[in-house]
């Protein structure tokens, strides 16, 4: 998936556009605070080579990372978009922090607020927030600490209590319906006729919403060209969370068990659930948000966002003091940045007739134009779908 390190200005769009959860492993190229565009040289770096964890001489951290609910490592969400905080800081020399807001999943907005107090108290020069669920804590401590910049990552503009725009927060979101059209499209070229989406959010998630409301759209229109109908469950259960649960793999195993083939698992963590199903029914797997093949043999593709380059690119603006341009504004990265895709490496490409060819024409008739891909997730249930029967549980 190409870098959108050196994204041009003129990419942003002024959206209003709200959260999801994922990430895997990520690499980059080593980075630079000179401007917006990146200047690229030849050593690359794993994120995972990277400790999670640092010690800075003075005791303060620079470049800040607040989680969203689930854990760090969580292959998805925190983890990717913590793998880039740290790519950025390692690139240019900067000390860095994560800070999980007490009590987890039942985490209070005073849980998070404290959390970004802790990191500014704490010396951070930008701190980085992931998910929508932080938008209250966030919209305080902006406010109280006007001098720091703030990163909302799948967020978006927010005001203080009198209506004024904040423009130390800067709104990062995706156009994660193209993501979600390009995995339903692979799935049924490649044959599979029966699909399941499991969303996290509680089908409050605006990001997940658009991955869905992408997937059954991708689905229909490659039916429609195959001439077949495909049958898919659609269900925000057990998803509200973002969590693993037993009643979460108990429900997706009966969808394998009654036919289902493949499950789109978006929404973190709940993806351990949804693969352990998988396995215990020889079914398989979607995954969310960064490439999740290397952490199962079920998964056949992955709906990415570029978690990772997104932060970068953005705390670059920080230490090129061109934070004005993006503060304040929502940022809407999509296949034309090269923000949304499948990813095409060998390794990671599992299906038996859909080639990546095919996907490559898919992916430039959507950033020519061509296809444009419907992103009002309201009207998912009220389309009358021409080749999918949808199941919506």
């Amino acid at each position: 998936m190409k870098k959108i390190l050196a994204l041009l200005l003129a990419s942003v769009m002024v959206l209003s556009l709200a959260a999801c959860g994922g990430t895997g492993t990520d690499t980059t190229e080593d980075t630079s605070t000179e401007g917006t565009e990146n200047t690229e040289t030849t050593t690359t770096v794993d994120a995972d080579s990277i400790p999670d964890t640092m010690t800075s001489e003075d005791g303060k951290y620079q470049v800040a990372f607040v989680t969203d609910v689930g854990q760090l490592k969580d292959k998805s969400f925190n983890q990717g978009t913590f793998d880039g905080v740290k790519l950025y800081a390692a690139a240019n020399g900067l000390s860095y922090k994560y800070y999980q807001p007490a009590n987890s999943s039942e985490a209070t907005d005073d849980d998070r607020y404290d959390a970004m107090k802790a990191a500014v108290d704490g010396g951070a020069e930008v701190v980085v927030c992931a998910g929508y669920l932080q938008e209250a804590a966030l919209k305080r401590a902006a406010t109280e600490f006007p001098e720091v910049p703030f990163i909302f990552i799948d967020g978006y503009p927010l005001q203080d209590d009198s209506g004024n725009t904040l423009t130390n927060v800067a709104g990062i979101a995706f156009q994660e319906e193209q993501a979600g059209y390009l995995a339903g499209y692979a799935a049924v070229q490649d044959g599979f006729t029966k699909l399941g989406f499991s969303g996290g959010g509680g089908g409050t998630n605006d990001a997940c919403c658009r991955f869905g409301y992408g997937f059954v759209q991708g689905a229909n229109a490659a039916a429609a060209e195959k001439d077949v109908t495909v049958d898919m469950n659609y269900s925000w259960q057990y998803g509200s969370t973002f969590q693993a649960s037993t009643e979460l793999q108990t429900m997706i195993s009966g969808w394998y068990a009654n036919g289902t083939e493949v499950v789109f698992a978006c929404g973190g963590s709940m993806f351990l659930s949804i693969v352990a199903a998988a396995s215990a029914n020889d079914g398989y797997v979607i995954g969310v948000d960064v490439d999740q093949s290397g952490e199962s043999d079920y998964v056949i593709t992955s709906a990415m966002k570029g978690l990772s380059d997104a932060v970068q690119w953005a705390v670059g603006h920080v230490y090129a003091d061109t934070f004005s341009q993006i503060g304040g504004t929502a940022t809407s990265l999509g296949v034309k940045d090269h923000a949304v895709a499948l990813p095409t490496a060998e390794s990671s490409w599992r299906f038996e007739t859909f080639t990546v060819e095919q996907y490559e024409t898919l992916y430039q008739q959507m950033f020519d134009g061509t296809l444009v891909v419907d992103n009002d997730f309201s009207k998912l249930e009220s389309t009358e779908w021409t080749n999918v029967n949808l199941n919506v549980i």
